[in-house]
């Protein structure tokens, strides 16, 4: 059973929003936000048990909204908070940069509002577990590795299921990878694999809440990884939302020691929503004066929403002394050292074509022994998901 406090003053939402919770959750409506009303004194109007949800309604300007939800953020990252608003670009990357969950359109009809509700407690449920697994024992959630480019066709997938399968090496049965570009993603491919499911079915029914009916849904791979595949149709990607993936990144996180994300290019709401759980980020670029630029912006973006992993590593793939460009042209233009100079190799295309990975097939090559150097990286890395999240509220507050 979830406690959700409602803020609003609309009578129409109120009486939609009791009508959507089942009889197993808790719900009580606040009326009459005063205009500086802080978090502490939110809580002290609940009449019932711990709070697991705010419901922020579509009544009061968002502007007010957003800054409760950044005080909230701060002073109890536990409680979910879920904005009642038209979600447009805008309004999710403020929604996103204030700690706000999820965003309902207030005309979304019963079922699926009551669905959203409910995905908001098993969030929340999810929080108060990590807490709980995280002390006093110390960090004890898996190292999430987001894969990223801004530009397409820089070989990020080919870095990531080499990642996910020198990672399984040095932790058996440790590494789950997630293929995060949910309309294009190539992981089955790139590994050899044809998954019976894909991510479509692990972010719906009891997959959601259960581990064990979560790693069902895993595609084993012979070096001892697991994936989670891509939707079989591009259209399925819209059936999956930011909230949805970030639930299932936090939960993989507690049960593997490794969680790869080979995400979409670009910043895109799903690319941002697990950039809040990642505590490493791996940028691949390519030596070209385009997939620079964009690396240089999508760097700049993420500073300025304070998005940036604790942890980063610069890839430089395709590299290529007859390119007109160096590696100090490069670290000069995105202000980021080159961590990696992947060169080009004849060997990255055929095994990318065999669906076999370059660190699967133990092929001499210097791409190689460049990958394995990634892997070391990050597998020696301390930084957990709990310094990702005090860096966060720290900066905010």
């Amino acid at each position: 059973m979830s406690r959700f406090l409602a803020l609003t003053s609309s009578t129409g939402f109120e009486q939609r929003l009791t009508v959507s919770l089942d009889s197993r959750h808790e719900v009580q409506v606040l009326h009459g936000l005063a205009a500086h009303e802080t978090p502490a004194d939110v809580l002290s109007r609940n009449a019932g048990g711990p709070t697991d949800v705010i419901v922020f309604g579509p009544d009061v300007p968002l502007e007010r909204w957003f800054a409760l939800a950044t005080a909230f953020d701060v002073e109890y990252p536990d409680i979910v908070v879920v904005l009642a608003a038209p979600s447009t670009a805008e309004v999710t990357l403020a929604a996103l940069r204030s700690g706000i969950r999820d965003i309902l359109d207030p005309g979304l009809d019963d079922h699926l509002l009551s669905v959203a509700l409910e995905r908001a407690a098993h969030t929340a449920l999810n929080r108060k577990q990590t807490a709980l697994t995280d002390a006093p024992e110390g960090n004890r959630r898996g190292r999430i590795v987001s894969v990223m480019s801004p530009k397409g066709g820089v070989g990020k997938t080919t870095v990531s299921t080499n990642l996910a399968i020198g990672l399984a090496r040095t932790a058996p049965m440790g590494a789950v990878i997630v293929d995060l570009d949910l309309q294009f993603g190539d992981v089955a491919s790139g590994l050899g694999l044809e998954p019976a499911h894909t991510i479509t079915d692990a972010v719906q029914g009891s997959a959601a809440t259960d581990a064990m009916v979560l790693k069902a849904f895993l595609a084993p791979h012979p070096s001892g990884a697991y994936a989670l595949c891509a939707p079989l149709r591009p259209a399925e990607a819209d059936l999956i939302d930011p909230a949805q993936v970030a639930a299932l990144v936090n939960q993989l996180s507690l049960e593997f020691p490794f969680v790869i994300l080979d995400t979409s290019p670009g910043l895109g709401d799903v690319v941002l929503a697990v950039l809040e759980l990642a505590t490493d980020a791996v940028w691949v670029c390519g030596m070209d004066i385009p997939s620079i630029r964009g690396l240089n912006h999508g760097l700049e973006v993420l500073r300025q929403l304070d998005l940036m992993p604790p942890s980063s590593t610069l890839v430089l793939n395709f590299a290529d002394k007859r390119s007109g460009l160096t590696v100090k042209d490069i670290e000069a233009t995105v202000g980021f050292p080159v961590d990696l100079v992947l060169p080009h190799s004849r060997a990255v295309p055929f095994s990318t074509n065999a669906g076999v990975p370059m660190l699967q097939s133990g092929r001499r090559d210097p791409v190689s022994k460049g990958l394995g150097s990634l892997v070391a990286k990050i597998a020696t890395g301390a930084t957990g998901a709990g310094v990702r999240n005090s860096r966060r509220r720290m900066a905010v507050s």
